[in-house]
């Protein structure tokens, strides 16, 4: 089983969706464009929505039937460990692994040592794409190397209880208080090759800010330096380092990095490289449009979700405390909201690229209130499907348009 060029971590919060997403890499491929759907789902969300790893599989599997989709699929247990990732096996053909508790601590002297005897062909000039200093070595060696054991273990955790060739896999390692140097990027694929995990993608941290649901906080001209840098990276270590063919970098966006999409397209292709993105939450937001669209109770429950989100804005915002920046100052009160037309909401909530009407406040606070929708039960998920003509033109025209069209097509051929 392996991964396409260019993979689209898409995320279904609630599973009803997966249809309008599939529209969206249906749209792209009659214009030219190819890239795998993957629904990506976190314990976390899970356990905050009362859904299930088979609830998430079964939704992915009815929208790719009654789609007709002939392209590959994948369903992802994502930001897995070997605490959490038992209930996804039977389920999920896409493990992204998440090392972000070990990343810092220290490995056994032993595997410290043998590390650094490994790695260190990569001092030699020329050997690498870009150079490697012995302190490179050091650094990984003392703050990521337990975090790539950690990862190997968890691998064969899940290769033995998977049928070879059955799952693909990715390593998360954004969850860090730096950027790793590209450098540093080679000396842990040393590594991972050491640990023989066959990745199909990794996520580095990038330079800069990845919020939830807003444009890339920081110089675009940094972050795609980067990016250039760790993609020749990971196109040397399939060769160099006997690491998968097709290895490539995985992007985790936190929705609508637009500002970053036209210069990734740009190198991919210049490189000839392939391309993980996810972009999942936006899905979500787009249903909240869908309902605020569509008038009378769809806007009035969009209202509702932002009021009691606005009420438990330090609960909601808790989890992800490193990926929302919100001024609670410039959050329009629910009084304000309750008196707006689905126009204005719309304006306020929908981020298209370069847009001015959109609030970033409101719209990292409505990215994480999920929870309340949840709350909702059925009477979230009925509004979803009674009016979910205009949700799913949303959905649809979102992924593609604003996601799939620049990073695959290009910008200049967006639309």
């Amino acid at each position: 089983m392996k991964l396409s060029r260019f993979s689209i971590g898409t995320g279904d919060r609630f599973g009803m969706e997966g249809e309008a997403q599939i529209g969206a890499f249906q749209q792209l491929r009659e214009h030219g464009g190819e890239a795998d759907i993957v629904w990506n789902k976190s314990n976390r969300e899970h356990v905050i929505i009362g859904s299930t790893p088979a609830d998430q599989a079964k939704a992915a599997a009815e929208a790719v039937k009654h789609a007709g989709w002939n392209g590959n699929w994948f369903v992802d247990a994502d930001h897995i460990s070997l605490k959490t990732v038992d209930w996804f096996l039977p389920h999920c053909n896409f493990f992204t692994i998440d090392v972000a508790e070990t990343i810092g601590k220290q490995a056994p002297a032993d595997a410290r040592a043998a590390y650094l005897l490994r790695a260190s062909f990569l001092l030699k000039e020329g050997a690498a794409p870009i150079p490697v200093a012995k302190a490179d070595l050091e650094s990984v060696a003392d703050k990521f190397l337990a975090a790539v054991l950690e990862a190997g273990t968890t691998y064969r955790y899940i290769a033995a209880r998977k049928p070879a060739g059955s799952f693909v896999v990715e390593l998360s390692m954004d969850e860090t208080d730096a950027p790793q140097t590209p450098a540093q990027l080679a000396a842990i694929l040393v590594a991972v090759a050491a640990e023989k995990i066959p990745l199909a993608t990794i996520a580095p941290r990038f330079p800069g800010k990845f919020l939830k649901g807003i444009d890339y906080v920081g110089d675009p001209a940094e972050f795609l330096a980067a990016f250039e840098a760790e993609t020749r990276v990971v196109l040397w270590a399939s060769s160099a380092l006997g690491l998968p063919e097709g290895l490539k970098l995985s992007v985790h966006t936190g929705s609508d990095k637009f500002s970053l999409y036209g210069g990734i397209h740009e190198i991919v292709t210049k490189l000839g490289a392939g391309l993980h993105l996810k972009t999942a939450g936006t899905t979500w937001l787009e249903e909240i449009i869908g309902l605020a669209e569509a008038g009378g109770e769809g806007l009035a429950i969009a209202k509702r979700i932002y009021a009691t989100a606005y009420a438990r804005i330090d609960e909601l915002t808790a989890p992800y405390a490193n990926v929302v920046e919100i001024d609670k100052a410039r959050l329009p009160s629910p009084q304000a909201v309750a008196s707006w037309d689905s126009d204005t909401f719309i304006r306020a909530l929908r981020h298209d690229p370069g847009s001015t009407a959109m609030q970033a406040d409101l719209r990292q606070l409505m990215h994480v209130a999920f929870k309340v929708a949840a709350e909702m039960g059925s009477q979230y998920t009925n509004a979803v499907r009674a009016h979910h003509a205009s949700v799913a033109r949303n959905v649809q025209h979102n992924l593609y348009a604003r996601h799939l069209a620049p990073i695959v097509l290009g910008s200049t051929r967006r639309l």
